[in-house]
């Protein structure tokens, strides 16, 4: 057995780093090739030709690009992630001082979604054709239905504006966070409702919750650790996919309300051409979703053991 889960360990890693490494090399090629030129961006177009050589020169940007891809690869290999073509600070500095924020934010959202959704979704499956119900799967349609893009200037107004309740853009404070994350929150709680509801809908009609009903248990045990712990396993796959994407960086929302994560450096870098950072930014996007999956596999194991084999 531990030769075994050593060897699906091994598996695991080697599969990580191979994701990492396409989507390291896809980016840089689509970053070099697309059209633009960041000195050109940085100098601007009135600057001489000789001022662009020496600069493109120091940037180490005249190199033929299999020798700059050789260069990339080197530099990850050691985890240096380079230097900001436009600040000259390291891409792992600037990077380290983002993702907090992006974290904040993406564990905010999903803590949120999550105290909003389980409730909802456990009672519409146990309150099946009540008012409350329908009242609940009409809600999770227009919450899915609506954008973070409209959602978002939406909050802002009503409670920023209008209200005066909350501020419209205030990073790293409290009271900043709360519109951003109810931004993302809601339109993944509307999601989880209903891939809770049904979840529990679908184990509830299955033999073996006849059978605990029939043997005398309780219904709240029924229902806490027999039904919640199989109906998890489909929760667990939408939760892993939407953390993955929020760790990503929520760009819209991250824009909207000012909010200094990886999505709204990775636009300002991608404006920029800045290679490295863009590069890097991508690459924390890639290491989050392949984290984000092997938890995930991790908690289906615990939920569900047959998974595990």
């Amino acid at each position: 057995m531990p030769l075994r889960l050593l060897s699906r360990a091994g598996a695991a890693l080697v599969g990580a780093l191979g994701v990492i490494l396409g989507v390291a090399t896809l980016v840089f090629l689509l970053l070099h090739l697309a059209p633009g030129d960041p000195v050109e961006a940085m100098l601007g177009e009135t600057a001489s030709g000789a001022d662009r050589a020496a600069l493109r020169a120091e940037l180490g940007l005249d190199a033929p690009l299999p020798v700059q891809y050789a260069r990339y690869l080197e530099g990850l290999a050691t985890f240096d992630l380079g230097r900001s073509l436009h600040t000259r600070a390291p891409v792992a500095r600037t990077l380290a001082e983002r993702l907090p924020y992006t974290a904040l934010l993406a564990g905010s959202a999903l803590g949120l979604a999550l105290l909003v959704a389980l409730p909802l979704g456990l009672y519409s499956a146990l309150r099946a054709g009540s008012r409350v119900e329908i009242l609940t799967s009409v809600a999770a349609v227009l919450g899915m239905s609506v954008p973070s893009f409209v959602l978002g200037p939406l909050l802002m107004m009503i409670f920023a504006v209008w209200l005066g309740w909350l501020p419209v853009a205030a990073a790293g404070t409290p009271a900043g966070l709360v519109l951003p994350a109810c931004t993302l929150g809601l339109v993944l709680a509307a999601l989880l409702a209903r891939m809770v509801r049904a979840a529990v809908r679908e184990v509830l009609a299955e033999e073996y919750i006849r059978s605990a009903r029939a043997r005398g248990l309780p219904e709240l045990r029924v229902l806490l650790r027999h039904a919640l712990r199989n109906a998890a396993l489909p929760v667990l796959t939408v939760v892993g996919m939407q953390l993955g994407a929020l760790l990503g960086g929520a760009v819209i929302t991250e824009i909207v309300f000012g909010w200094p994560g990886l999505g709204q450096l990775t636009i300002e870098a991608i404006q920029r051409r800045d290679y490295p950072l863009v590069q890097g930014c991508v690459l924390v996007v890639a290491a989050s979703y392949v984290a984000v999956n092997r938890v995930t596999d991790l908690l289906y194991a615990a939920c569900d053991p047959r998974t595990a084999s």
